[in-house]
């Protein structure tokens, strides 16, 4: 066996027994099997999430899948990091160790006993609440040990009262893991659980009202029927409480990315749509659509989309001064999936106003849509772009209709 590698770009050799003999990068997190050899933690953990039993290097093997710290390995390591510094090596930080599955179940069995005293089982909450936000692996760990129920039952254990910092600590951990359809369905089928949301996404605290924003979000895509997804969808206060976090990006940048995940998964359930443009969504989701990151300003698109198919929605959109320079604007400029949302809500609101038509004109929409249709966008979008061409060739200033007799003549397939 070589004594050091190849050099690398940073111009000096790296141990040999410093790189994982799996990936051969420089060991971060080195941890000792059963059989004696020292592995990167990631890289022997994935070699047996997918199957393996045998140690990668001798073959034999593993006769348990403990995984033992390196730390003299990690503490030579960081020293030669340190030695190296001059040719741009920087020092590995010394990683958290995940949390002992034991010590896990002790603490869910101290937060869920009602014979605890208060402090203590508030206490072993946020100290749940610190492994799962350290390390996806402490997550993993307290996804498997029925933690789900445990903090469902924590969370609604006194809805016909004022919540508590034990609820609130519960929310927080549960809204890290997703809902089993059992534990969905358990929520949305309780009357007095829905009005418990309903009173928690209202809250004074923001983090809370965020969380159970969350929350919703996550029984709403967990449940597997429309009865069950009305059932939440169709309180007002619940509407009211998610669109109001969209209205503080500055202060709570975390509000935008919950809340619009919550109010597209509120709208996707038709028949309640009309709750959320009186709640005010559609002013709400326009004087916000800017500060999206280009995942949420998709699903900021798409939800506009879905509520300017209901006809009070459509109307306050139209009404909102920003609305169609914003979506001519978006054309092109986000995502495809962007593109044929923006397209699919133009298309809504020029068929129910000739005033849309005339400010999309204004706005320059014509050469947008002209280059959705020659562009490598979804075809879905070609369609909606086409059709909205079509609807707006009377609306067309002379010289453009001119200038462009010829290519819609040729190139303009309405679907049928």
């Amino acid at each position: 066996m070589p004594g050091s590698l190849e050099p690398l770009d940073l111009g000096v050799q790296i141990p040999y027994h410093f790189r994982c003999p799996i990936s051969l990068e420089l060991m971060r997190d080195p941890v000792t099997v059963s059989t004696g050899q020292t592995y990167d933690r990631p890289s022997i953990e994935s070699w047996v999430a997918t199957g393996n039993t045998t140690c990668p290097v001798t073959r034999a093997p593993l006769s348990d899948f403990t995984l033992i710290p390196n730390h003299t390995l990690r503490r030579l390591i960081q020293d030669w990091c340190v030695a190296n510094r001059s040719f741009g090596v920087e020092r590995i930080p010394t990683p958290k160790q995940p949390a002992d599955p034991t010590h896990i179940r002790h603490l869910l069995t101290q937060s869920a006993s009602n014979s605890n005293p208060y402090p203590t089982r508030l206490s072993a909450l946020r100290r749940l609440r610190g492994l799962a936000r350290d390390l996806d692996k402490n997550r993993s760990t307290i996804s498997s040990q029925n933690s789900r129920e445990i903090l469902v039952q924590l969370v609604f254990a006194d809805t016909g009262s004022e919540s508590s910092e034990l609820t609130h600590e519960a929310l927080a951990l549960l809204v890290l893991f997703p809902l089993p359809e059992s534990d969905c369905a358990a929520v949305a089928s309780d009357p007095d659980r829905v009005a418990y949301l309903a009173q928690l996404v209202q809250h004074s605290s923001m983090e809370v009202r965020v969380n159970s924003a969350a929350l919703i979000e996550n029984v709403l895509a967990g449940s597997r029927t429309a009865e069950l997804r009305a059932e939440i969808s169709n309180v007002d206060e619940i509407h009211q409480g998610v669109v109001s976090i969209l209205r503080n990006p500055i202060a709570y940048p975390r509000a935008l990315k919950i809340g619009i995940k919550a109010l597209f998964a509120l709208c996707l359930v038709k028949q309640t749509r009309n709750k959320a443009v009186s709640a005010g969504a559609p002013e709400t989701l326009i004087n916000t659509l800017a500060d999206f990151e280009k995942c949420d300003s998709e699903r900021a698109l798409a939800t506009i989309e879905l509520l300017c198919r209901v006809p009070d929605g459509c109307t306050a959109f139209a009404a909102h001064a920003l609305t169609v320079p914003l979506l001519v604007k978006t054309i092109l400029k986000i995502s495809d999936r962007a593109t044929e949302y923006a397209a699919g809500a133009l298309l809504s609101l020029c068929s129910a106003s000739e005033k849309s038509q005339n400010d999309a004109v204004a706005a320059g929409v014509l050469t947008q849509l002209l280059l959705l249709v020659q562009s490598d966008c979804t075809d879905r979008a070609k369609r909606k772009a086409q059709l909205l061409l079509k609807l707006l060739r009377d609306s067309w200033p002379e010289d453009s209709v001119g200038n462009s007799d010829d290519f819609v003549c040729s190139e303009l397939v309405v679907p049928f």
